[in-house]
């Protein structure tokens, strides 16, 4: 008895721990979440999510409704032992009904899924020779994003700005291990794939300014999931004067501490990192405009002290990244106070 009881327990148990989970499923972040459309791309995808459900449900509802209605039409009843019921196989229409209706719900999912698909494959505006549209190569590290606007002699990292209102094309590889470059808010998600011949293209396109998250969505090591970075849309004149600002680059230190730290970031980290504009920084991150962002490595909050741990202990912070650990007899805590001023004051906008 005791253990019937403790079955019923663990069912119920179990079933309000599913009941949350599926609640909790529908929790996110606007910025972070497909449900929350707010590009081109990702409304495509949500209509399509869409249309899947309701089709779901609809098959679903008809299931249930027959199950109910054979169960109580037909269920066995006193006096009735000795009759057998009437066999319907080799029904003809009921056969022509079930093959004609799953025909009919895979064509209502089918035709805008492919409509959809070559839209967001078409890549014919950026091809064309009078284009004006933005083009950005995006190249994906273990476990970092570097982003290069063509013809602009700009390189960023972690931090992709886009104008609103305009469609900004990026093509997609990678320097280590296949990754998949993935803003749920604005669009679906491509493979990042190593080598040169192998360039995915898809483009993001939203009207409403703000701070998209992206994510790493194909695994692609220990730290795979600690692999973001952000998408900035900005109207097209902020836009215009960020891109300005970043050919100026950040400009001299502000104070003796910082240029003391930037003696510091010469000797000891130039070699990995870039300060200007239109380079790439080699096996790291460009640092150009390092003091606007708002993370440090993606997901740490920005400040000094953060900082200075990141440069002390990154494998703790981020696993299986390509950045050294610096220790008190490589960067004293004096100079990594030092790198960490400077570090901060590397900013471009305005503000």
């Amino acid at each position: 008895m005791k253990s019937a009881e403790n079955n019923w327990r663990r069912r119920i148990m179990y079933s309000l721990f599913g009941l949350c989970a599926v609640m909790l499923a529908g929790c996110g972040r606007e910025n972070l979440s497909a449900l929350q459309p707010k590009g081109e791309g990702a409304s495509m995808l949500y209509d399509l999510m869409v249309i899947s459900i309701v089709i779901m449900i609809a098959v679903f509802l008809v299931v249930i409704a027959i199950y109910t209605y054979v169960l109580v039409r037909y269920r066995k009843k006193k006096g009735d032992q000795d009759i057998i019921p009437e066999q319907v196989e080799g029904n003809r229409n009921l056969e022509i009904l079930w093959t004609v209706i799953p025909i009919l719900l895979l064509l209502i999912l089918a035709v805008p899924t492919v409509n959809y698909t070559f839209q967001l494959a078409d890549t014919s505006e950026m091809e064309a020779e009078d284009s004006d549209n933005y083009v950005v190569d995006v190249t994906a590290n273990a476990f970092w994003w570097n982003f290069e606007y063509q013809g602009q002699e700009v390189t960023t990292s972690q931090d992709l700005y886009i104008p609103t209102g305009e469609k900004v094309f990026v093509n997609l590889s990678s320097a280590d291990v296949i990754h998949s470059f993935w803003v749920p808010a604005i669009q679906g998600k491509m493979d990042n794939n190593p080598g040169d011949s192998n360039v995915n293209t898809i483009y993001l396109e939203t009207d409403d300014e703000g701070v998209y998250w992206g994510k790493c969505a194909e695994f692609c090591g220990p730290s795979h999931a600690l692999m973001d970075f952000r998408v900035i849309a900005v109207s097209p004149e902020e836009f215009d004067a960020w891109l300005a600002n970043m050919k100026e680059g950040p400009g001299e230190p502000s104070t003796e501490i910082a240029a003391a730290g930037e003696e510091i970031f010469a000797q000891s980290c130039a070699s990995c990192h870039a300060v200007e504009a239109g380079a790439v920084g080699g096996v790291g991150p460009n640092l150009t405009s390092f003091g606007d962002r708002e993370k440090i490595a993606g997901i740490l909050e920005h400040n000094s002290e953060n900082l200075k741990e990141w440069i002390r202990n990154p494998q703790e912070i981020k696993p299986g990244n390509n950045m050294p650990q610096f220790s008190e007899d490589q960067i004293s805590d004096e100079d990594l106070d030092a790198l960490a001023e400077y570090l901060l004051g590397l900013k471009v906008s305005d503000e």
